[in-house]
């Protein structure tokens, strides 16, 4: 075959281009020359010299994203960190910033810090090395939320002494949720000079997660034709490439990486060859030209040889000769040579000392090749070799066990991984080995229950309910589940429907957990949940308050002072929601007494605050919405802080506080995996604002997605203010019967619930105004 005589035999024939220390950072191997790109790179530089720059990079496997980021770099004379994110990585949140800082300061590219600030003692333990430039260690939060929130503020308290500097963020879809919540963190409170890359792989952003308006997003494409052949020509030391430059185009499909690698693989007599017949390259599909490049250079490797390098792709890290040989049962000096052939092959280069594979995209052809048998084989012997370590890495046994095919030990350590992350407070990190272990078939039912229960509890808080939802209903499902984890699974299952802002099915499925639950603190607090007028639609005030009452029972049966206090709460809000002039001083009586316990508290406030706005109690609102952001702020009660952005933008549109409102709508619905079911009020929001600012076009179209968005997901609350302000709007703008027949909508909704509080401004509506004749002859809708 043409292609495989195109490929290597000897070294290639290329030019020498410098290593730099930065381009070491980044893990790239000895780069060829830059080619093209020139206007891109000026982009990227002009947004990294404004005072604070976050700017994201994607792009496809190999097409030069971290070489982009470290040109853009190279001259700037910033102190760089670089965080290589990889979803092997033990959990540990913040783990690629901690692993960066500390070969930063190991090298010597970072000044002495210079903070201040007693809260970066957090990060003492950390990073020990730094632990004597760094404030007093402090003690552990109790609080997971708490103590994740100030691990965020140290990070950046940090990255803030070390200015002027850059961050890197290097593979963004393998990223820890932690350092997710920095890049947030960092958008929403810009640190002055600051610089933050950020590579990822085009499409696959992390689930669930959006750069917020503060990154801005440049994609690095392919090389043009031209390029490819002035970079194939500069890799060849000027040999002209323009007979085949098409075909080296058309084959690599522009990826600098796999122009590098083919180029590589030539011979004098391959360049000639192909010269006269360019179509030589034209038989072989991009994905499979890596493969067969890298299958013709193992072709001079013995069988030990090619085995020691699999091993090193199944590994995954940098090759350690022990451990290769340990996995490969041969002796120091065969991988030794192995590891050699390789280098010398070019399918190795050498990084801090170790070696490592030139890109990704070749470990993975590499641990492809390996017959079946063999690839297990040595995951198997991986697995039992990172056994003896201590502690354990659960994270890379899990993933060895996987691909050796072992599903109890995977499952194993799967759930001790998922442990390990969730005592940390990483309940996404958690959420993600779970799911991979519950997917096994054949799995125990009880073994499938109890990964699935701890799956409840982590999902629930965590970007990943979209993916656990599946699973839970397939549990759910099993008409072998016993009656007490039918109960608790659906439970769960039903929080996180709502929190996805499935109204309806997630009530329901509270609904028919409800009499599995032997926990009577439990099924209080879902009770409680049944209670909340707002839920959904097709359930009247009187069913709710039969749910507030065996609640009130149901607490009482535990003994839990909790379970009574969230019952409490929900009771203060029903009676909000229906008008009873009794709620409001039971309401402020009840706050005062909550003093003691500020977050149950914050919570209670913030739910008064919206219930308020639902009945037009601004001055309720105000005082509930103040003190419940001030225990928010206190008490670092981080997944409430997306409550109180949402509830601040109701009271505002109430009160008419129209100055940054949209700015900061837009801002908070670029982040919907914050709180899933939010998204909708949000848009009602928007809406109503863009109709109060005159832009009657695009808020009636967005009052229409919202309506038809809440019909489907049976969400009362924004339905009924959503179909009401749709009317105030055709009303306005003189369609006078559509107007009148969406007002009468929302009435028929308010009577359905029986809260005649929800309906005073549709009641104002149908009552017409005195129309001008030219009104009266407009066409309705």
């Amino acid at each position: 075959m043409e292609t495989e005589r195109a490929v290597a035999r000897n070294r290639p024939r290329r030019s020498s281009f410098p290593v730099s220390p930065l381009t070491a950072f980044f893990a790239l191997p000895a780069p060829g020359p830059f080619v093209g790109r020139t206007r891109l790179l000026a982009t990227l530089r002009t947004e990294l010299a404004r005072p604070s720059a976050m700017v994201l990079l994607s792009g496809e496997a190999g097409v030069g994203k971290s070489r982009l980021a470290a040109e853009s770099l190279q001259d700037s004379g910033l102190p760089v960190v670089v965080a290589h994110c990889d979803d092997l990585r033990e959990p540990q949140p913040l783990g690629p910033l901690i692993d960066g800082l500390r070969v930063a300061y190991a090298t010597g590219t970072l000044p002495p810090l210079r903070t201040t600030d007693p809260e970066a003692g957090v990060l003492a333990r950390l990073l020990p090395p730094l632990a004597d430039q760094l404030p007093s260690p402090l003690a552990a939060l109790p609080d997971p939320d708490a103590e994740r929130a100030r691990l965020l503020r140290a990070a950046a308290a940090l990255l803030a002494a070390l200015t002027p500097m850059a961050l890197a963020v290097e593979d963004l879809q393998m990223a820890d949720p932690a350092t997710l919540q920095l890049l947030d963190h960092l958008g929403a409170y810009p640190v002055p000079g600051l610089k933050v890359v950020i590579t990822v792989r085009e499409a696959e952003l992390p689930a669930g997660w959006q750069p917020g308006p503060a990154i801005r997003r440049l994609r690095v494409p392919p090389l043009t034709r031209a390029e490819v052949g002035r970079l194939a020509s500069a890799l060849l030391k000027g040999s002209g490439t323009g007979p085949f430059a098409v075909y080296f185009y058309e084959r690599t499909a522009g990826i600098p990486f796999l122009v590098e690698e083919v180029v590589r693989s030539l011979t004098d007599g391959d360049v000639d060859t192909i010269r006269e017949r360019p179509d030589a390259l034209a038989d072989v599909a991009v994905p499979a030209l890596l493969r067969d490049v890298l299958v013709t250079r193992l072709q001079h490797f013995d069988e030990a040889a090619r085995e020691i390098l699999g091993a090193a792709a199944v590994l995954g890290q940098a090759a350690d000769p022990r451990q290769l040989a340990a996995i490969t049962q041969t002796s120091d000096g065969t991988v030794t040579a192995a590891l050699n052939q390789a280098r010398t092959a070019g399918l190795l280069h050498q990084r801090d000392g170790r070696l490592w594979f030139r890109h990704t995209l070749a470990r993975q052809v590499v641990h492809e090749l390996l017959p079946p048998v063999t690839r297990r084989l040595l995951h198997l012997r991986a697995a039992r070799l990172l056994e003896e370590q201590q502690p354990r890495p659960y994270a890379r046994l899990a993933h060895h066990f996987r691909e050796a095919g072992s599903p109890a030990d995977h499952v194993r350590n799967a759930e001790a991984a998922a442990d390990l992350a969730a005592a940390r407070g990483d309940d996404a990190t958690a959420a993600r080995f779970l799911l991979d272990a519950v997917g096994h078939t054949g799995l125990p039912r009880p073994v499938r229950v109890r990964l699935a229960a701890k799956l409840g509890r982590s999902a629930i808080e965590s970007v990943a309910q979209a993916s656990a939802i599946p699973v839970m209903r397939d549990l759910v499902a099993d008409r072998g589940l016993p009656p007490g984890a039918r109960g608790e699974l659906g439970l769960a299952l039903g929080r996180m429907l709502r929190q996805q802002g499935e109204a309806r099915a997630g009530y329901e499925e509270i609904e028919r957990a409800v009499p599995y639950l032997r926990h009577h603190g439990r099924r209080a607090r879902a009770l409680a949940v049944l209670s909340a007028p707002d839920t959904v639609i097709g359930r009247h005030l009187s069913e709710h308050q039969a749910r507030c009452e065996e609640a009130a029972l149901a607490a009482e049966k535990s003994g839990e002072p909790s379970a009574v206090l969230a019952v409490e709460i929900a009771r203060l809000s029903l009676l909000l929601e229906s008008g009873d002039p009794a709620a409001v001083p039971a309401i402020t009586a009840t706050a005062a007494s909550l003093a003691g316990h500020p977050r149950e508290r914050a919570r209670a406030c913030l739910n008064w605050a919206q219930g308020a706005l639902h009945v037009g109690d601004i001055a309720l609102a105000a005082t509930m919405l103040a003190t419940g952001r001030q225990l928010v702020d206190d008490t670092d009660y981080e997944r409430l802080r997306p409550v109180v952005e949402l509830t601040t933008f109701g009271l505002d549109l109430a009160v008419d506080r129209r100055a940054g409102l949209e700015e900061r709508l837009l801002r908070f619905l670029a982040r919907p995996y914050r709180l899933p079911l939010a998204m909708a009020d949000a848009r009602l929001y928007l809406a109503r604002l863009r109709y109060r600012q005159g832009d009657v076009d695009v808020a009636e179209q967005g009052l229409r997605e919202v309506i038809a968005e809440t019909e489907r997901t049976g969400a009362a609350w924004p339905l009924i203010p959503a179909r009401t302000a749709l009317a105030e709007l055709l009303l306005s703008s003189g369609f006078q019967a559509a107007g009148l027949a969406e007002a009468a909508a929302a009435l028929a909704l308010v009577e359905g619930k029986g809260l005649p509080a929800w309906g005073r401004d549709a009641s104002r509506l149908t009552v017409p105004p005195r129309q001008t004749q030219s009104q009266k002859n407009r066409p309705s809708r």
